[in-house]
C-alpha cells in the first residue's frame, strides 16, 4: 500500500466534501455550532502480533496517532477546512473514513461541539 497516495487521497476527498458542505449548505459563512471532527480508526489485529504491529506502522504513516484508550487511532480535522462549523467538519471526516473504508479500514467519523 502506498500511504502517501492514501493519506493524499483521503484529505483531498475531505477537503472537497467540507468544502461542497460550506458553500451549498452554509451560503460560504461560518455559523451555526462550532466543534471538532476526527476519524477514528480500530485496527482489526492484535498489536503484538505481525499483522498488528504492521497494521500499526501504515495507520502512523498515514498520520494518524492512538486515542486515550490506547486502543484505536485518530486523525483530526483531515479536511483541514478553516471553519469552526462541527457539520462543515464531519461532513470532511465522512469523506475520509469513505476513503479508508475502501481500502479495508474500520474508519468512523467522529465530531464534538465545542
Amino acid at each position: 500500500m502506498d500511504t502517501n497516495a492514501v493519506r493524499e487521497q483521503m484529505l483531498d476527498a475531505a477537503f472537497k466534501a467540507a468544502d461542497r458542505f460550506f458553500n451549498e449548505k452554509l451560503g460560504g459563512q461560518d455559523r451555526y455550532a462550532c466543534g471538532f471532527a476526527w476519524v477514528t480508526v480500530f485496527p482489526e489485529h492484535k498489536g503484538n502480533t505481525k499483522a498488528g504491529k504492521a497494521e500499526r506502522k501504515i495507520l502512523a504513516e498515514l498520520g494518524f496517532k492512538k486515542d486515550w484508550t490506547g486502543k484505536a487511532y485518530q486523525y483530526w480535522n483531515p479536511s483541514r477546512y478553516g471553519c469552526q462549523n462541527v457539520d462543515t467538519l464531519e461532513e470532511g471526516a465522512r469523506a475520509a473514513a469513505d476513503v479508508l473504508k475502501g481500502y479495508g479500514f474500520k474508519a468512523y467519523a467522529d465530531s464534538r461541539l465545542d
